[in-house]
């Protein structure tokens, strides 16, 4: 048997208020949104799909897993994103040094209070 899952086509963000989530993805977060269908919205997340989803039912309503959007400089991002009002759980900080670069991350909430985080792979010197 050589099958084999390989790639992510699209991940579902639990939200309750849709407008004011599309509005922090597309306009705080800078995703190119996609469509709108029902209680669901669509972005582009770099060639994955992300689906912000309003639960049909009570136990489909719990937070999501944390996104991890990599930047190249997670200093810039965080102070645009800061800029444009979203409020970081720290500063970016150091989670751990590997042999050919520093991952750095940095945590913050989306309008639903999902945990979202940037993350950045420092080249080391």
């Amino acid at each position: 048997m050589n099958f084999a899952l390989t790639q992510i086509g699209q991940i579902s963000v639990t939200i309750h208020e849709l407008d004011r989530a599309v509005a922090f993805y597309r306009d705080t977060l800078g995703l190119k949104h996609l469509f709108a269908a029902g209680k669901m919205a669509f972005f582009d997340c770099g060639g994955i799909r992300l689906m912000l989803s309003i639960p049909e039912k009570p136990e489909f309503d719990h937070p999501s897993s944390i996104l991890y959007f990599k930047v190249p400089d997670i200093d810039g991002a965080a102070a645009t994103l800061a800029e444009r009002g979203v409020t970081f759980e720290a500063k970016p900080h150091l989670i751990a040094q590997m042999p050919t670069h520093d991952l750095w991350m940095a945590f913050f909430r989306d309008s639903e209070k999902n945990l979202l985080s940037l993350m950045c792979e420092k080249p080391r010197a």
